[in-house]
């Protein structure tokens, strides 16, 4: 799986906070595989299919090739072109003119940029999303994607706009896919795919790629929200189409092509990280039995290693979204961040799950998501205060789909966005603030207050009152359980 890296609190952008919730915010501070070819015939006989617009190259268009020239490599600080006697020189695969790339900095990814460059002619622009990553994933980029033969590295920080347009409006929605996961990777590839869809069309390109495998999730989330953004751009998927097998073969590739090797050491795990969580696969976690090794986790504590006391945290929310902790208002990245660092001491957010893949395969993960263990826990709750039983029913049963349509990729769709409408509508009064016991991997609800709560403590008191009659209770028995008492009387009848 590829390893792919990467507002104002009151933004008015989709799913997003808006302005009217300013005073609320005020408010509650007060209160609270791929065929192998083998010959250049068979390469001109096969025709390849490139995602998005198709185009077929056999041999017949090799040798018509027209004469122009063909920018083979190209770098920002020199504009240096190279042809072959003046012919113009097509890719193996086809032509393209210029492709963004989903970049690393990685093995895999160094390599896919002079594959693309052989196979479709066309300069390659590296991309680079942060996501909140790390720092330590994104030194030397630039260096390293131009040794690779690119001719441009583009990196956006996209912290808030994750977090603020894609993790909020899930956090809002209650969406957990398959009773565990907190969708981190799955909310990461729209907004990726969605900068990647900007940066082509700031450069000009007229395709993108990615360096996901095609036994992945993550294809799927890429080339459907690229659909959904702009279906006249070429989508090119390397895994599926080269004859690199594993990590060798990309070596020996990158060797051939005088590519640096990253010398950095290769991890047992894959992962994945992000300002939402960290995921690990593969190695011992591929046998369902084995038990994760106590060195894997990276940001979360040991829960018997965390602190023998607990920690008080208080989460303020406003219409069904984080806005302070501690009754400090932060913007959604630097909340997001901040809860992190309480949660991974505690040992919160640890999650070791069996999942079944949308390409139908099941697969072992374990993730890291301490922070939004801890934002789920708190906006769930408060909505006990502030939604009636019917309300939280068809909440819940919709957030099912919710989390299913942004596990399959359908980030894009008009019905996840429909349904984004209905949640953030009938989240409007969920406001207020819940505290919550952190304690060796706990997250125990110690308090919960909102203005807007439908608790009334003069109707569930145990003494009789004004509003709620006890003896009233007799008749709606009565009459609720009629169905009940009419099956019976059939059954002694029979």
């Amino acid at each position: 799986m590829a390893q792919l890296m990467g507002g104002s609190l009151f933004s008015t952008a989709p799913g997003g906070f808006h302005p009217f919730r300013a005073e609320l915010v005020a408010s509650y501070c007060r209160i609270s595989g791929p065929t192998k070819l083998h010959s250049f015939q068979e390469l001109g006989a096969k025709a390849s299919e490139i995602h998005g617009n198709s185009i077929a190259c056999n041999r017949a268009s090799v040798l018509r090739s027209n004469k122009k020239s063909v920018i083979q490599a190209i770098l920002q600080s020199e504009r240096e072109i190279e042809t072959t006697n003046g012919i113009t020189t097509r890719g193996l695969r086809g032509q393209l003119n210029k492709v963004v790339l989903a970049y690393s900095g990685g093995l895999d990814t160094s390599v896919i940029v002079p594959w693309l460059r052989e196979n479709y002619g066309c300069e390659v622009v590296c991309f680079t999303a942060d996501v909140g990553q790390g720092v330590m994933e994104l030194e030397g980029l630039e260096k390293k994607a131009r040794a690779s033969g690119a001719c441009q590295l583009v990196v956006k920080d996209l912290k808030e706009e994750f977090v603020r347009d894609y993790i909020f409006p899930c956090l809002r929605a209650g969406a957990v896919y398959e009773r565990k996961y907190l969708l981190g990777t799955s909310m990461a590839r729209p907004v990726i795919a969605k900068a990647m869809v900007d940066v082509a069309k700031e450069v000009g390109a007229d395709a993108v790629s990615h360096g996901c495998t095609g036994k992945g999730n993550d294809q799927v989330r890429f080339e459907l929200a690229f659909f959904a953004l702009n279906p006249n751009l070429n989508v090119v998927a390397p895994w599926r189409e080269w004859d690199i097998t594993g990590r060798e073969d990309a070596i020996e590739y990158a060797k051939k092509h005088n590519v640096p090797v990253p010398v950095t050491k290769k991890s047992i795990y894959s992962r994945d990280r992000n300002l939402w969580h960290l995921s690990h696969e593969g190695d011992i976690l591929e046998d369902p039995a084995n038990e994760p090794k106590k060195d894997m986790y990276m940001i979360s504590t040991d829960p018997e290693d965390a602190p023998n006391e607990p920690e008080y945290v208080e989460i303020g929310i406003v219409g069904g979204l984080p806005v302070s902790i501690n009754g400090e208002v932060l913007s959604p990245a630097s909340l997001l961040t901040k809860v992190n660092e309480i949660g991974g001491k505690h040992g919160i957010g640890r999650i070791d799950m069996v999942e079944n893949r949308l390409v139908g395969m099941k697969s072992r993960g374990v993730y890291e998501t301490p922070g939004g263990t801890i934002l789920f826990a708190a906006t769930r709750e408060l909505e006990s205060l502030t939604l009636d039983r019917e309300t939280i029913q068809v909440k819940d049963s919709l957030a099912l789909k919710y989390a299913e349509l942004v596990y399959a990729g359908r980030w894009f769709d008009p019905l996840r966005e429909s349904m984004d409408a209905f949640m953030e509508k009938i989240t409007e009064t969920t406001t207020g603030s819940v505290t919550l016991k952190l304690y060796k991997g706990s997250v125990h609800v110690v308090s919960r207050r909102s203005q807007y709560s439908l608790y009334r403590e003069d109707i569930s008191s145990f003494e009789n009152g004004q509003i709620y009659n006890q003896a009233d209770a007799a008749g709606f028995i009565r009459l609720y359980g009629l169905p009940t008492r009419v099956r019976a009387m059939l059954h002694k009848d029979i």
